[in-house]
């Protein structure tokens, strides 16, 4: 296996109106992690994001319409597949996302223990926990999950993640739209891989505000819970590949 300085990594940010955190994002992971490449996804954004982007020199790929996150991620998944990278990280444009924990989540791959590996913030339950109202509805999505496919997830909001080749290839090709986290677990699973959940600590927005409000919560529990389904289902009627 390739080790964590020969492997060629792309972390890739999904932003949407992130004008108040772009930039203390990738330049923290400038700083911090040089020795990856990196790729902000524009995703429409009507604030001051691609401006920002394009005043400062970053990567990003800039979507002419919103796809939202899924649509972004997708877009990041496929430049991956097409530049040939090992592996690949997704990580917010909102600043919840720790960059110290990158070793943490790239060692399992390095080492050929898991396919994706997800950053929990459950597993020692440090750090920001979301709200209350949301982790009820985590824990419902999470008990889905493993009655779907026999699999226990505790974070499987996380937009914390990191990848192999394999899943670059699988997701370029199919990731789910709208809110794919959850979804993307199922997927990972129906494909056989090797899901593994690392500790980490999330830090709350410190700027902008969050997409989802109280009437997208509801629409989110109903969503993604007929998206387990009937991804699950698909699967169910033909031979999954290894």
């Amino acid at each position: 296996m390739k080790g964590e300085t020969e492997a060629k990594v792309l972390i890739i940010i999904p932003a949407y109106n992130e004008s108040a955190n772009i930039e203390k994002v990738a330049r923290h992971l400038k700083n911090c992690a040089p020795q990856y490449d990196y790729l902000i996804i524009n995703d429409g954004s009507t604030d001051d994001t691609l401006r920002i982007c394009e005043r400062e020199h970053f990567r990003y790929l800039d979507l002419p319409i919103n796809l939202g996150i899924g649509g972004a991620v997708q877009a990041g998944y496929v430049y991956a597949h097409k530049n040939d990278y090992d592996i690949a990280v997704q990580m917010d444009g909102d600043g919840q996302h720790d960059i110290a924990y990158l070793s943490d989540m790239l060692q399992p791959i390095l080492s050929g223990k898991a396919d994706v590996v997800i950053g929990s913030r459950f597993l020692k339950k440090e750090g920001f926990q979301s709200s209350q109202s949301r982790r009820i509805g985590i824990g419902i999505l999470s008990l889905l999950i493993r009655l779907t496919t026999g699999h226990r997830v505790m974070d499987v909001t996380s937009g914390y993640r990191a990848v192999n080749r394999k899943f670059i290839d699988i997701y370029a090709k199919d990731y789910p739209t709208d809110y794919p986290e959850p979804e993307a677990i199922v997927t990972a699973f129906m494909h056989r891989g090797r899901v593994l959940e690392v500790p980490v600590k999330m830090k709350a927005r410190e700027g902008g505000t969050s997409s989802i409000t109280l009437r997208k919560s509801v629409y989110y529990m109903i969503k993604v819970t007929l998206a387990i389904l009937v991804c699950r289902l698909s699967y169910g009627f033909r031979r999954v590949k290894r």
